[in-house]
């Protein structure tokens, strides 16, 4: 991709996914592959892989395979030959965290750096563009400025900027999270996270006072960025990616085609910058963000930090408000709208908050209009008596619209590249080009009699309609110029097989005109890693990734969390959100308030679900949070696994020893 192009970067759960990605314009994709990736239930066949990898190829828009776990040492040859098959598939990046894999022979495959390597400086940019990566994936939160200072310290010609513009949110910075792997075993940076974050907490001070009683404190509403792309742009971004490997396909073609429409407006606003694949997409619904499940949304640290960025209250789906209860039923619930438009489906998901703030859903089995317009009546699908805090004035949003979940499981979109067509005379018969609008080219070529049309005018109006017929095809014609000597008549027969050859020739010149993206060259001599010392929150848990910094300067390289190697209370979370500003308790808030000043310490706090416990200590000079604790006796224990449970537990590393 080149410095002036922007690249629209959605998630597929599957291949099918990922062609609707395509579809709704998306210039690329990334997916999981068989295995190691960082969504353990989101792996895909490399058939599957290379049928995805064809169609995105059409349009000269890219797939990207996630490979971005630790490794253990004996996992290096699978994933190596696993990666070239993946070659041999037809993708064209890998996105990585393991830096072991930079040590192996691997295809000529261009190579991402994961938001898990955790890229929030300068220096350590520039060090994974100069060790051979053409894309790296920031940190979630860094603001506008911190952005630009990376943008500055690398070239843009040899390493694009890639940053999270939608869907959740991780509380921890991406691989400094390790409180899952703690308390069950389930490693975040091998793919299985157990997501601790979205659980309710009950808080305590130093005095043991409650400060908020389960409450989801360590919760993220979701990212949003609709309102910043062009201050991304102007901060150095070039690929905006949309979080949700495991999302369904309604999310996917909703919030791609939100971000197409949004790009595509400030692209037609300024010519400097170019889309990063071929195509014009049109959508037969009007995308809508609010539609699919969300906590709420927040542009999180993009303009510096704010109190309202946490979903505390729950980490489910609130959805929008829709109307008031008039009346409890025994078995049904009559509803107002608020306007007397909206319409409620069978099987609508609605909920509301009881009395102490949760969030209750109902379920519609079954809708009826009552007479007076606004008026519903709604029949659940669980008990009356089970909905807790029903009663009449309650407020009631709806989170799920069958009717708009209808509208994006039928086909939503068409991606057009644009052709011109020039049918023209030759010895034989005519020839008939098609030109594309990155100048590839296909023709083809009918031997006939020149018979005179009947009616010149019909007979012209007959080809170009006739020559214009690309429905079946991704192109669509932007204009048809009959340059033969005069309309002639040609049979219907003849002109689509003349379409179709003509087709097939532009579809390989396409094709042979897509470059993949090659592998950068790391410099010479090796870049030197900013630090010499490497605590576990480097994640090495191979030899070869300890190589690859011992090679880079790096003196002293502790192992991975996962190797079971801290014995201590260590951070198990590190954050930018702060539980203490957050509840307007941050010694900066009181800052200037009178008899307030100064009284107002950064003191731990402690943070309680059932019987985990943590630690909440603050690092306020980089206005950090660490979520404190150690490993659990139980994971600790763990021995060598058995082969055929490795899929989803983790196994010691035994070849660390300090």
């Amino acid at each position: 991709m080149l410095p002036h192009q922007l690249e629209l970067l959605s998630p597929a759960r599957d291949a099918d996914i990922g062609i609707e990605a395509i579809r709704h314009g998306a210039d690329a994709v990334y997916i999981g592959g068989p295995a190691y990736g960082a969504r353990v239930n989101a792996a895909n066949s490399v058939p599957d892989i290379a049928r995805l990898a064809e169609f995105a190829h059409r349009y000269h828009a890219r797939i990207f395979v996630t490979q971005n776990t630790i490794l253990r040492d004996d996992e290096l040859e699978p994933v190596r030959r696993q990666i070239w098959q993946l070659y041999e598939a037809g993708i064209d990046a890998l996105i990585i965290q393991d830096m072991g894999l930079l040590q192996l022979d691997l295809p000529p495959l261009q190579l991402h750096a994961s938001t898990q390597t955790d890229i929030r400086t300068p220096e350590k940019a520039r060090f994974l563009q100069d060790v051979g990566f053409s894309q790296i994936v920031l940190a979630r939160e860094l603001d506008l400025e911190q952005i630009a200072a990376l943008r500055a310290a690398t070239d843009p010609a040899r390493c694009n900027l890639e940053h999270f513009i939608h869907g959740a949110l991780c509380v921890a910075y991406s691989g400094q999270c390790y409180i899952s792997h703690a308390s069950t075993g389930r490693s975040a940076n091998r793919g299985d996270c157990s997501q601790a974050c979205r659980l309710p907490w009950q808080v305590t001070d130093s005095q043991n006072r409650i400060v908020a009683k389960d409450k989801h404190v360590l919760s993220m509403k979701d990212n949003d960025q609709s309102a910043n792309l062009e201050a991304l742009i102007d901060a150095g971004i070039r690929s905006f990616k949309i979080e949700g490997r495991y999302k369904d396909m309604g999310y996917v073609k909703n919030i791609t085609a939100h971000y197409r429409s949004l790009l595509d407006g400030i692209l037609e606003q300024r010519p400097e910058l170019a889309p990063g694949s071929s195509g014009q997409c049109q959508f037969s619904f009007t995308p809508d963000p609010g539609q699919n499940f969300n906590r709420g949304s927040t542009d999180y640290f993009t303009h510096g930090r704010q109190q309202t960025i946490g979903a505390f209250d729950s980490p489910k789906n609130p959805g929008r408000p829709i109307g008031y209860v008039r009346k409890v039923n025994a078995d049904s619930v009559d509803l107002m709208t608020d306007d007397t438009a909206s319409v409620l489906h069978n099987g609508d998901g609605l909920c509301y908050h009881d009395l102490r703030n949760n969030l209750v859903g109902l379920q519609i089995n079954r809708a009826e209009a009552l007479g007076q317009a606004g008026h519903w009546r709604v029949f659940p699908k669980d008990p009356i008596a089970s909905l807790r805090d029903l009663r009449p004035d309650t407020i009631i949003n709806r989170n799920r619209d069958m009717d708009w979940v209808r509208t994006l499981e039928r086909p939503s979109a068409e991606r057009r590249i644009g052709v011109w067509i020039r049918l023209e005379d030759n010895d034989d018969g005519v020839h008939l080009q098609l030109i594309d609008a990155e100048g590839h080219a296909g023709s083809a070529t009918l031997a006939c009699r020149k018979e005179p049309a009947r009616d010149p005018a019909r007979g012209q109006q007959t080809l170009e309609e006739h020559l214009a017929k690309l429905g079946a095809t991704c192109y669509q014609a932007e204009s048809v110029d009959i340059a033969t000597a005069q309309p002639w008549f040609i049979p219907a027969s003849q002109l689509n097989a003349l379409r179709r050859a003509a087709i097939e020739a532009l579809d390989e010149a396409r094709l042979q005109g897509y470059e993949r993206p090659q592998r950068a060259a790391p410099v010479e001599p090796p870049a030197q890693f900013p630090e010499d010392t490497l605590t576990y929150l480097a994640n090495v848990f191979n030899h070869q990734a300890r190589d690859f910094y011992a090679r880079h300067g790096v003196q002293v390289i502790a192992s991975a969390y996962e190797a079971h190697e801290e014995e201590a209370e260590v951070p198990l979370m590190i954050t930018k959100h702060c539980v203490r500003y957050s509840l307007s308790m941050c010694p900066k808030q009181a800052k200037g308030v009178k008899g307030v000043q100064g009284q107002v310490r950064a003191e731990p706090l402690t943070i309680t679900h059932e019987d985990e416990i943590y630690t909440l200590k603050f690092d306020c000079k980089p206005c950090e949070m660490h979520v404190m604790g150690k490993l659990q006796p139980h994971i600790k224990k763990r021995g060598v696994v058995p082969a055929a449970d490795r899929a989803t537990l983790e196994v010691p590393v035994r070849f660390y020893k300090s």
